[in-house]
């Protein structure tokens, strides 16, 4: 292996840290490499080209009171892919919130379990206002610039995707709005568009916006709510976008004394707002549902008069009747995905008539789905769907479900090792929708290592056709993208 150390962070984490969420798989990392022909066992495709890019959650200080794995600064990975070769880079996201820390050496804001008044700091970003923009949560490629951001509304970070060099802050020609974005945005690959929302504790509490291929707003619009929400994701198809107001959000009696509560509403409807991609406020169109909470949607597609919607249904947002941890791992119920019961779940969404109709698409607890990008906003067949660790937010295993069939394809990696999330990779000039390549970072805490395992999407049995060894053993994070070489 050939590399490089770019910079080395000085860390404010006390030495041997217990913390759950800052050791083991989530051990966090305080170097920057650059990294080539890396060791391999099995070959690169030749046609597998572009780049595979994941954020990470990477604290570099101890928090003002309490630690959550969401509060830690953003930390992106690339993989580049081109004829056969493969490139490393990692580099933190030098957000302004993560400058301001380093330079004061601690940190300035409140994270999301403790009280926005405990801030050091004058200011702050974020839908419930003074924490910090770390953008940590999500990575998308729009204009062919990686752009970080942050789950609870901010800044979105731009970086060369395979370089990781720091491109500064979208600006959209000086549109980007005051109400920051939400992660979650989308890209349409066939138009080049970037769709987007954020939400707030101000009416109308949420927007939605479009921005062109060239980085120009060319749609901002209210989505009027009957109060403060959390959405988390949203989903598009060729000429709808969805939005969503579901019935967990902050507590109203404990949001007007300034506390940051969630309750889950198990007597109010999900509700779903499907607005024309270049529409209006008035060309909403509201949908009711089955009470639930949807962490992310997997896609969404037009079949007729029906709009069709995939994604995990909570079936236990809330963690009710799961006994309550004690010690560092207090709190933190709700970080199992198998606590929360997500299971594949489809909407569709009757245009003429009005109605919604709902089925289970599976018994098995998934999340984090991802589909070929072609695919999005299009019919899919396949999704390729995260299984969740047991007792921690971390991803012990892959299943590729076939929905037409009913199918599952299950993976599963061995004690001690956790995966990202996982991208599809169409394979240059592919002819189906699962023709090209599954790629992954794996963690190993056993052996103090990581790879990146490129899988033939065709036939995961196989195991993987290529393993990449990493410079360092990197630590668990959130979401990931694939770029194709076109695309960048």
């Amino acid at each position: 292996m050939a590399f490089e150390l770019r910079a080395t962070f000085e860390s404010g984490l006390p030495p041997d840290d217990t913390h759950p969420y800052r050791s083991g798989v989530w051990r966090p990392q305080f170097r920057e490499f650059d990294a080539w022909e890396m060791d391999v066992e099995g070959r690169i495709p030749d046609d597998l080209n572009g780049v595979y890019l994941r954020n990470t959650e990477n604290p570099l200080f101890e928090p003002i009171r309490r630690y959550h794995p969401f509060d830690g600064d953003a930390m992106l990975h690339a993989m580049s892919f081109e004829d056969g070769e493969a490139r490393y880079a990692n580099r933190f996201v030098r957000t302004d919130g993560f400058l301001a820390e380093q330079e004061a050496k601690q940190s300035l804001w409140a994270g999301i379990t403790e009280h926005p008044a405990v801030a050091v700091a004058e200011h702050g970003w974020g839908a419930r206002t003074m924490m910090k923009d770390n953008a940590s949560t999500d990575v998308v490629v729009h204009g062919g610039r990686a752009l970080a951001s942050f789950y609870q509304c901010g800044e979105l970070y731009a970086l060369d995707p395979r370089t990781l060099a720091d491109l500064g802050k979208s600006s959209w020609h000086g549109r980007f709005p005051v109400e920051g974005v939400s992660a979650h945005t989308k890209v349409d690959e066939h138009t080049g568009e970037l769709l987007f929302f954020n939400y707030s504790t101000t009416y109308p509490y949420m927007h939605y916006g479009v921005v062109s291929r060239d980085g120009v707003l060319t749609d901002y619009v209210d989505i009027p709510l009957p109060g403060p929400r959390l959405p988390h994701d949203m989903a598009f198809t060729e000429n709808w976008s969805i939005l969503n107001d579901l019935p967990l959000f902050w507590d109203p009696e404990a949001l007007a004394d300034g506390h940051y509560s969630n309750r889950f509403h198990r007597d109010v409807p999900s509700r779903f707002a499907l607005v024309p991609r270049h529409g209006t406020t008035d060309d909403i169109r509201w949908f009711e549902a089955e009470p639930t909470f949807v962490l992310h949607w997997i896609n969404a597609y037009e079949d007729g008069d029906e709009v069709v919607l995939d994604g995990f249904f909570q079936h236990n947002p809330t963690a009710r009747g799961v006994p309550r941890a004690e010690g560092p791992m207090k709190g933190f119920e709700t970080l199992d995905l198998n606590v929360l019961e997500a299971r594949p779940h489809r909407w569709r969404f009757d245009l003429s008539s009005g109605e919604t109709r709902e089925e289970s698409l599976s018994d098995r607890l998934m999340e984090f789905g991802m589909i070929n990008g072609r695919h999005a906003g299009r019919r899919h067949r396949y999704s390729y769907n995260a299984l969740g660790a047991d007792g921690l937010f971390a991803f012990d295993g892959l299943v590729k479900h076939d929905i037409d069939t009913g199918t599952e394809e299950r993976v599963t990696f061995g004690d001690g090792v956790f995966v990202s999330e996982t991208v599809m990779a169409p394979r240059d000039g592919s002819a189906a929708e699962d023709d090209g390549y599954l790629v992954t970072f794996s963690s190993d805490v056993v052996n103090d290592c990581s790879e990146c395992l490129v899988f033939d999407a065709a036939d995961l049995a196989a195991g993987p056709v290529a393993r990449i060894r990493l410079p360092e053993r990197i630590a668990s994070g959130t979401h990931a993208t694939w770029a194709p070489l076109v695309d960048l």
